[in-house]
């Protein structure tokens, strides 16, 4: 703070002393050049008129103002209150933005002519904050061009899909002082950026009605006091933080402590600020209506760039729009379908009807042969027992279908539910219909292993982190060939015959996503049922008996538990390929390898 010290004594500045408010506001009004009075200063910075006459009068005596005219050493008062760069984070999926963000990053879009990121990036740039650092992970190539053609610096956040948005704090925590923390998807329709700022904020605006945003509480000063999601009629945090340096110095050193604590990956930086809020000192900085947007779906955006979705170029939309026949503008209610390993789905209206997209994910391409999928998706279609169905391109995997306004989730342990679907199963291996591919477990296994383990299959295991994955998979090789021995006609098989896969409209049931189909073992649907669900090994035997309707003689008894541990093999490996790929599938890996353990050992005994 400066001293009130007497007139004509100007006493040196140290470099690090802070302005209080009223100081601030003053000097940061002569610095702008807009202070024609005092009265303007006032009202232009929420402080009193007498608190300013007072405040300026002080100013001048200490050398800081000479009249309504900023000094140099008034330009030194300032300094400590001077931002030092802007962080701009840009790693995350926007998965709830489905579909535009399948094929780009949400902070790229162009929304009334300008793309997101860009028009941010200006606006801090015409603040004078030239210190830019961009943080990306989801499809980061796309961004890298801004490096070049705006001079921003570029940091990768390498857990953006195991982590919230905290990682990108981490990977960036030498840079934070007195910074601009941003989101590479707002929109600002006014630069709301400025050169100095008196302290740290979180930028809010009012919400009338029910929220999941977060909530803001504060006390004196406007210093916030409490933040949480959800609630109801309150200020919510939108737009950008800002930190100041010790606010900066006290978050890095709180991020650092929990960093490694398992329940910290899920959390948003936020959280972590919540949680320690007694310590953190941030306030609220309160926004009027429509200067800041967050768009958290398509028609969110739409809603705000009425010619958002007829301008964009989108190859989703277009298959779309091209298979029901129908204008973008035919097209709304996107929602991402949150079910399912392998790829990324969301549900739409188009006029007055609802269907799912399937957009397919990274890790099954080279697995998975689309063209026979789409030679079994139409016969399921034939059959019965996928009436969903309606398009499939057979080169690129993007699939069409109804939406199923389902009843209830398929329960493993509803015997109705089993018996059913052992039913679709069976009807469909007694169906006599053949597709063009053959999709043994074992050699299916082989070569997701050889993708996993370049170097041969000897010693994999150490490389893939599991110590027993070398034993695993040479028993699966083991009773893989005594089964062989005893044959079986391949028949078509579904082979992803598991709970997701299941839909349940009333007495209703359909099989969808036959991605994994071809000519199989039989049992190799009955191997996947089991060792996706949570089954006792009595209850597994029970799904035996209902798929045979009878009790299995003591050679299919044997032939189909080798198959629950091959499956269960298969998926495994299938899990370490799709962690690789960076899709990973949480609590499943685990499932499958216990499954290929317990039946594995099980499985050769019976030999």
């Amino acid at each position: 703070m400066i001293s009130n010290a007497p007139a004509g004594h100007r006493p040196p500045l140290e470099r690090d002393a802070m302005l209080n408010r009223p100081e601030f506001v003053v000097l940061n009004a002569l610095r702008e050049g807009k202070a024609k009075s005092q009265r303007a200063i006032a009202a232009a910075g929420g402080v009193s008129l007498g608190t300013v006459n007072s405040t300026l009068r002080r100013l001048q005596e200490t050398g800081h103002a000479d009249g309504f005219e900023l000094t140099e050493q008034g330009l030194q008062a300032l300094a400590p209150h001077k931002v030092d760069n802007a962080i701009i984070m840009a790693a995350g999926m926007s998965t709830r933005f489905a579909p535009i963000s399948y094929e780009r990053p949400k902070g790229l879009l162009v929304v009334k002519g300008e793309v997101l990121i860009e028009r941010l990036i200006r606006q801090l740039r015409a603040a004078g904050v030239d210190d830019i650092t961009l943080v990306v992970g989801y499809k980061m190539e796309q961004f890298l061009y801004l490096e070049d053609a705006f001079g921003v610096r570029i940091a990768i956040n390498r857990e953006y899909e195991t982590r919230n948005n905290h990682s990108s704090l981490k990977v960036v925590e030498d840079r934070l002082a007195n910074t601009y923390i941003c989101s590479s998807d707002n929109y600002y329709t006014e630069n709301v950026f400025t050169p100095y700022v008196y302290h740290g904020y979180y930028a809010a605006v009012w919400n009338e009605g029910p929220t999941d945003e977060w909530l803001l509480k504060w006390g004196n000063h406007d210093r916030i006091t409490h933040a949480a999601p959800g609630g109801r009629d309150g200020w919510i945090m939108l737009g950008e933080a800002y930190f100041d340096r010790a606010f900066s110095r006290r978050f890095v050193q709180i991020l650092n402590q929990v960093y490694d604590h398992p329940a910290t990956a899920p959390l948003l930086w936020e959280a972590v600020y919540a949680d320690h809020i007694k310590s953190l000192d941030l306030h609220i900085k309160r926004y009027p209506p429509g200067v800041v947007h967050e768009f958290d779906s398509l028609d969110d955006l739409r809603a705000f760039d009425r010619d958002f979705l007829n301008n964009i170029d989108s190859s989703i939309l277009d298959n779309i729009c091209r298979t029901l026949e129908v204008r973008r503008d035919d097209l709304g209610a996107f929602e991402p379908i949150p079910l399912g390993l392998s790829n990324l789905s969301f549900r739409f209206d188009a006029q007055g009807k609802t269907y799912v997209y399937r957009h397919p994910g990274v890790a099954g391409q080279g697995i998975i042969n689309r063209r026979a999928e789409a030679e079994a998706e139409a016969i399921a279609l034939d059959l019965g027992l996928d009436r969903t169905f309606i398009h499939l391109d057979p080169e690129t995997g993007w699939k069409l279908s109804k939406f199923v306004h389902t009843t209830e989730q398929f329960d493993y342990h509803n015997p109705a539910h089993v018996e059913q679907a052992l039913a679709l199963a069976r009807q469909l291996h007694t169906s006599g219909r053949t597709v063009s591919n053959d999709f043994d477990l074992h050699e299916e296994t082989n070569k997701i292993k050889a993708r996993l383990a370049p170097g041969g299959s000897e010693g994999a295991g150490q490389r893939l982190g599991f110590a027993d994955f070398d034993e695993l998979d040479a028993r699966a090789g083991r009773i893989y060939r005594l089964v062989r021995e005893q044959g079986a006609a391949p028949v078509l098989s579904h082979g992803d015959f598991y709970d997701p896969n299941i839909l349940v409209k009333g007495q209703e049931m359909f099989l969808i996503d036959w991605e994994y189909s071809g000519m199989s073992d039989y049992a190799a649907d009955l191997g996947t049922f089991v060792c996706c669900s949570d089954y006792t090994y009595d209850e597994a035997l029970g799904v035996l008996r209902a798929y045979f309707g009878r009790e299995p003689t003591p050679e299919e008894f044997r032939h189909c538990l080798t198959y629950i541990a091959l499956a269960a093999h298969y998926w495994f490996v299938w899990a370490l390929h799709k962690d690789a790929c960076g899709e990973g599938v949480g609590d499943y890996l685990y499932l499958w390898y216990r499954f290929a353990k317990e039946y594995g050992e099980r499985a050769e005994a019976l030999y």
